[in-house]
């Protein structure tokens, strides 16, 4: 890997584009630093409070800035994702030291650069995410190959 050139393959073995019931929301918690993350499902809203059930059961009152970032997650399949588009891929590491897709998001063109990198993610323990253009699709005998540029 190049100092200035960035890559990351994950190996997609099945269709990892399913529909979501899940939203993640970006939350300012008590100082405008510190950012909480909660990962669940919006079961009603109540005025400005959104009630939202999360992974563990747990029954969530959150009142939103005023300027909330809401994304949601339609369902798509492999062949939506084509060459230059701006994707989020979660993955798991795997034993040879590449990554295996958990997930794909494809961002629509609006929200081309959102978050781009490659971090930690809290999908599963120890898995990741790369939000990155998609530079090369490679077919093969275990699923397709993503090879995902982001930064210079």
């Amino acid at each position: 890997m190049k100092a200035n050139y960035k890559t990351m393959v994950g190996a997609l073995s099945g269709v990892a584009l399913g529909a979501l019931a899940m939203l993640v929301l970006g939350i300012a918690a008590a100082s405008a630093q510190d950012t909480v993350r909660v990962r669940g499902t919006i079961e009603r809203i109540d005025g400005s409070i959104y009630v939202i059930k999360a992974r563990d059961g747990a029954e969530l009152k959150v009142t939103l800035a005023d300027n909330p970032q809401i994304a949601g997650v339609v369902e798509a399949s492999l062949s939506d994702i084509k060459q230059g588009s701006f994707v989020g891929v979660t993955a798991m590491p795997q034993p040879d030291g590449g990554l295996s897709a958990v997930e794909v998001h494809i961002f629509p063109e609006t929200m081309r650069g959102t978050g781009e990198g490659h971090y930690p993610w809290d999908l599963q323990p120890q898995s990741t995410m790369t939000n990155a253009n998609l530079q090369q699709v490679v077919s093969a005998v275990n699923g397709q190959t993503l090879t995902l540029k982001y930064k210079d």
